[in-house]
């Protein structure tokens, strides 16, 4: 039975990288029938933001990524946030210090920043210099007993060379000689990420670790204490980096990358998920359009790439544009109508935002599509685009116009296609192109130069308000 695990530290939003993480683990759980777990890694107390636990579950919840076990679901084999397991880590820590594998360290802060400094200076790379590693044994009871602050630090062995088996990499050897003797158990009674992760994940009988590729110089170490604890390790599969345009990782210098910015900027979670998918893993073909149970499917660990993926916005976009349209208008004015709250106008009836979203057709990329940039479908503009007046509104556009609101005032039937016919025949009988018709029109009715098919928004708008605006529009746009 596949046991998978999303471990993220409550430091801040979830990161997109974050995401990622979290779904192929989803995927690879779905695919297997498996168990997906969700566990809080908060063993780190100086990096922990107010609110970054209920902001983290509400990102996944929003992405539709849920586990089947963890925090907040509950579980056999909690409790699965870190800081309620304290007394099993330091049982551990206890007895890996026992075995021979572990030793207490008594190094200051400012001995080691020291330590370190000089190593630097000689061009040596900063590790521990096992001062205390080999203390005699009754120094150490002496200082234990009189409460000395000290940390918990595990013996990595000479002369081995320890090798990952990482799913998407392959093979992967390092030199024992250059693996640090990492603390295991800090002074303030937490456990470091390396043994409570390694701890969690045979506890909670994890069956495949799915991690960024940050984590694969650390595996080494995780090796040896599956191997001192006599345990069977995981599937290690480390994922690749998500780059920017200049191939580095991707930061907040570069766009957006929480999860949450991308909800409020109007992308579907299916779009996401999508685009989050390709970031590294490729299907086999050509195909680009993946619902989440269409990824369940396909998804393996086989087709992840080792090298790292460049985050393209203009592909999410278009991607996400297409998750749109697959959408039914329904589900569509369900996720667009929170949007209203935070512009100035009121939210619509449900069947007036209906037919503006119909309307604006494969123009829409984002929910946020159907409400800040279209204005004119929600109220009279309280403007005119200066650039478009000076292109569009000519010397013969008042009495056009003026001819074209008698028009319309008779108009039987005020439907797109009517619209088109009389426009059409009303320049033709005034001996003038329809574009001379057709661009002031918008203009008066919307401020702007561009949009969705203009006889289709009449339609939407109405003949009140069509009326309504070329009226202003001829009080207020200047006549020659």
């Amino acid at each position: 039975m596949v046991r998978v695990r999303f471990a993220p530290s409550p430091t801040g939003y979830l990161h997109v990288g974050g995401l990622r993480t979290a779904l192929y683990n989803w995927l690879l759980a779905r695919r297997e029938g498996g168990t997906f777990l969700l566990r809080i890694e908060d063993t780190d107390r100086t990096r922990l933001v107010e609110g970054a636990v209920e902001a983290l579950l509400e990102a996944l919840k929003w992405a539709g990524v849920t586990p089947d076990e963890g925090a907040v679901v509950g579980g056999p084999l909690g409790p699965y946030v870190q800081s309620e397991r304290l007394e099993i880590y330091r049982e551990m820590a206890a007895r890996l210090v026992e075995s021979g594998h572990a030793y207490h360290c008594f190094c200051t802060p400012e001995r080691l920043a020291e330590m370190r400094e000089q190593q630097v200076a000689r061009g040596e790379s900063a590790m521990y210099d096992r001062h205390c590693r080999n203390l005699d044994p009754a120094e150490r009871e002496r200082r234990l007993t009189a409460g000395e602050p000290h940390v918990i630090r595990m013996k990595i062995p000479d002369g081995r060379t320890l090798t990952v088996e990482d799913q998407i990499r392959g093979p992967v050897s390092f030199d024992s000689s250059q693996v640090d003797d990492q603390v295991l158990m800090k002074s303030d009674g937490f456990p470091t990420y390396h043994l409570a992760a390694v701890v969690d994940d045979h506890l909670m009988e994890i069956t495949h670790v799915i991690r960024g590729e940050e984590w694969l110089s650390s595996t080494p170490k995780h090796l040896l204490l599956y191997e001192y604890f006599g345990w069977q390790p995981p599937v290690f599969a480390h994922v690749p980096l998500i780059l920017n345009a200049s191939g580095k990782k991707l930061s907040k210098r570069d766009g957006d990358v929480s999860v949450e910015a991308y909800r409020e900027k109007g992308y579907l979670p299916e779009g996401l998920l999508n685009f989050l998918a390709l970031l590294g893993w490729s299907p086999g073909d050509e195909r680009e359009f993946f619902t989440p149970q269409e990824l369940t499917g396909v998804f393996s660990l086989e087709r992840v790439r080792k090298s790292g993926a460049v985050f393209d916005f203009d592909k999410l976009l278009h991607i996400n544009g297409l998750h749109m349209r697959a959408q039914s208008t329904s589900r569509l004015v369900e996720l667009v109508m929170p949007f209203f709250d935070r512009v100035a106008w009121p939210r619509p009836e449900p069947e007036y935002l209906a037919r503006v979203i119909e309307v604006m057709g494969e123009r829409a990329n984002l929910l946020t599509d159907y409400v800040e940039p279209i204005p004119y479908f929600y109220s009279d503009p309280a403007e005119y685009d200066p650039a478009t007046v000076k292109k569009r509104w000519k010397a013969a556009s008042p009495e056009l116009m003026e001819a074209w609101v008698a028009r319309l005032e008779t108009l039987e039937v005020f439907g797109h296609e009517a619209l088109d016919e009389a426009l059409r025949t009303l320049a033709e009988s005034r001996g003038v192109g329809a574009g001379q018709l057709i661009h002031p029109t918008r203009l008066a009715l919307s401020g702007v130069g561009s949009g969705p098919g203009l006889f289709e928004m009449m339609e939407v708008l109405g003949r009140e308000v069509c009326l309504r605006r070329l009226r202003t529009a001829l009080e207020r746009l200047p006549r020659p």
